[in-house]
């Protein structure tokens, strides 16, 4: 671990409101032409007593605008506390979670993993057009059909052609034939430059793609290609369950990753991270003249609390105590499926995952609703899925084993 240390309570105290304390205030007199200001104090009070002890609802109070890309050097001065947090949240992220090289990375606290991978997508389509002048129908988005509905927006708001490559029903993995009729149905088509999306944990079934192979089939065909990693399920729980593996920063074919802190971190929702290699960034470059530092986002002004709500978790944790974290998900898992086993009750699950999903015979649409159990697709289901989170106790799933059972 470089970065990455565990914090006591009153060291992330101290840290917050010293960096609220070097932004501008608004309560001041020294923002006079910030078209924003603090929370609306006739609803949201600024001398309720609580939030000298609650810094992230001081710092959703305090307002801070995060607008930009804060790795990029020059940002919006006014906030320059809030943001140093930011920095060093990303640089944890990289380093410490994505094995990337210090100061080797750039990136931001986006709105969740949607906008992460739309990010990515937006750069390389600018890329290819940039360096290869290449026109919109000549670019193909490409993953697997388990991939997240992202993609497929991306697809419809950048006017880019989409390809699903086809997984195994019961394994859930993608082959190296599936690749390649799809990059011969895209050649076909006139594609000639690609964007992957690898996923480490696809949202449905926590399933992982064997990334090489993207990446063998394209360099056989000669195309060229970017490949990103849709990590928006698992950025927070794969890279703790598995040391070795080819979807971070440490695989030099991987350009960016996506991750997500309002699943597995228990973060407010609308808090994910999108982080890629430095010089990539400045192909999402949207210039705005009144804006101190240029934009690079998708989504222009953010705020500056989702990063200190992301922050917070990590350093209460530290890098140990998220592995205990994880372990103890993943033994929950193990207890579940071991019950399944007893039951005949035929799943998926990738090697320690906390996504369990159950085929759908046998599971009846009543017992599915009593438990909350999430279909794959909610017309005829054929697969339901259990997901071990923090509130999921083997308490919780006693119950579920019990009317599987009968």
């Amino acid at each position: 671990m470089h970065i990455w240390k565990k914090k006591t309570r009153e060291e992330i105290k101290s840290r917050i409101f010293n960096a609220l304390n070097e932004n501008t205030d608004y309560f001041g007199d020294r923002s006079l032409g910030v078209p924003g200001s603090h929370l609306d104090s006739k609803v949201f009070p600024e001398d309720a007593p609580f939030l000298t002890d609650a810094p992230f609802m001081a710092t959703l109070l305090h307002n801070p605008n995060h607008i930009g890309c804060h790795t990029q050097g020059v940002s919006e001065s006014f906030f320059k506390g809030t943001q140093d947090i930011e920095r060093e949240l990303l640089e944890v992220c990289a380093v410490d979670i994505l094995n990337a090289d210090e100061k080797a990375i750039d990136g931001y606290v986006a709105s969740g993993g949607t906008e992460a991978n739309m990010q990515a997508i937006w750069i390389y389509r600018n890329y290819y057009q940039d360096k290869y002048k290449a026109q919109n129908d000549e670019i193909a988005i490409i993953s697997s059909e388990d991939s997240h509905y992202s993609m497929a927006k991306a697809s419809n708001i950048l006017s880019l052609a989409y390809y699903r490559v086809k997984v195994d029903f019961n394994s859930r993995l993608i082959n190296a034939d599936n690749i390649q009729e799809v990059i011969d149905q895209a050649k076909k088509d006139g594609k000639k430059y690609f964007i992957i999306i690898a996923n480490m944990m696809t949202t449905m079934f926590g399933s992982v793609d064997p990334i090489d192979l993207y990446a063998d089939v394209m360099e056989e065909n000669k195309l060229p290609y970017k490949l990103h990693v849709d990590g928006a399920y698992g950025g927070f729980f794969f890279p703790f369950a598995h040391k070795n593996h080819a979807l971070d920063f440490r695989n030099p074919k991987v350009t960016s990753v996506t991750l997500d802190a309002h699943k597995m971190l228990q973060a407010p929702y609308g808090t994910g991270l999108f982080l890629v290699r430095k010089e990539w960034m400045q192909y999402a470059n949207t210039k705005a003249d009144y804006v101190e530092g240029d934009d690079f986002t998708m989504i222009g002004s953010r705020s500056g609390a989702n990063a200190i709500a992301i922050w917070m978790i990590l350093m209460t944790y530290g890098p140990y105590g998220m592995r205990e974290k994880i372990f103890i998900l993943s033994k929950r898992a193990d207890w579940f499926t071991h019950k399944l086993d007893e039951l005949k009750i035929e799943y998926y699950r990738s090697e320690s995952s906390n996504i369990i999903t159950m085929k759908a015979e046998g599971i009846t649409a009543q017992t599915a609703k009593k438990y909350g159990l999430v279909p794959d697709v909610h017309h005829q289901p054929k697969w339901y899925k259990v997901v071990i989170m923090e509130h999921v106790t083997i308490e919780k799933l006693e119950p579920l084993i019990e009317d599987l059972k009968n």
